[in-house]
């Protein structure tokens, strides 16, 4: 299959790389010129265990390649991923300037019918939004499929080609269809292919990540608690990590959440929730 992913930040990069290491033929685009020409010479820009081998392998046996391009990156593509940023604006909602720009220019271009399929983090509706701005200037048929991403740093390369779960937002069938043969090599021991609507698809990856962080922050609390009745908290968290209902991940007391994620994903969830007058207690 022939793939094009729109952006070559982490998720992007992993992305195409893990892709093309299934077969497929892959072109990533990125407006930044100096970035590209490093990818290019094969010279990797993020840091990630085990994706420096796939890429060089995958670039050398002329399976993944770097263009600043749009219209030369996506021609001939069965799947069109945007892999864009979504930084947080002032409100805390999830600004979509970068994907919405890609999604102007993309309806022009399109040639023959494609899937894009939105990977970046995104509020629910953005796959509406996306699909009018490329219909807007499309001459041909397509389909908007949303596809969260749940990659780890550290473990990226394994979350990648070992998914837990792919999960698929989309009600069409010719692109259920695409999207079923395209991960097909990655769940060949049973993990789950999930496919529900796009507003579903949107909102899982966010309530994921929303409750990792209560779990982060849920965990702390009972620290402090645990401070004043003289109790353990080490001991509490072994004594309901192991109850399976609850698991044993997410419930090591600290400094709190942080990175690139969680802050800006529990303050979407919460804008959206405001969006539409619904107080998240």
């Amino acid at each position: 299959m022939k793939i094009a992913v729109v952006g070559t930040g982490y998720v992007g990069l992993v992305t195409g790389t893990c892709f093309a290491e299934t077969g497929n033929h892959v072109i990533c685009v990125d407006i930044d010129a100096t970035k590209v020409n490093k990818l290019q010479n094969g010279v990797i820009t993020i840091y990630e265990p085990g994706l420096e081998v796939l890429f060089e392998r995958n670039i050398r046996q002329k399976r993944l390649s770097f263009t600043t391009n749009l219209k030369d990156g996506i021609k001939d593509a069965d799947v069109i991923f945007l892999a864009l940023p979504t930084p947080p604006g002032e409100d805390g909602s999830a600004d979509l300037k970068y994907i919405l720009k890609v999604a102007d220019d993309l309806g022009s271009l399109l040639e023959n019918y494609a899937v894009i399929v939105d990977k970046s983090t995104v509020p629910v509706g953005t796959s509406e939004k996306v699909s009018k701005a490329i219909a807007k200037n499309a001459k041909i048929d397509f389909d908007v499929v949303s596809n969260p991403e749940f990659l780890r740093e550290g473990v990226a390369v394994d979350d990648f080609m070992k998914p837990d779960r792919v999960v698929i937002g989309t009600e069409s069938e010719r692109a259920k269809k695409i999207m079923n043969t395209l991960y097909a090599p990655l769940v060949r021991q049973g993990n789950p292919v999930i496919f529900m609507d796009e507003k579903s698809a949107e909102l899982t990856k966010y309530a994921a990540n929303s409750f990792l962080a209560t779990k982060i922050t849920f965990m702390n609390e009972i620290a402090n608690l645990c401070e004043r009745l003289g109790a353990n908290v080490d001991m509490v968290r072994k004594g309901i990590g192991t109850d399976t209902r609850i698991g044993k991940r997410f419930l090591f007391a600290g400094i709190g959440y942080g990175g690139s994620c969680f802050p800006k994903d529990v303050q979407a969830l919460a804008k959206s929730s405001r969006d539409v007058n619904y107080d998240f207690k």
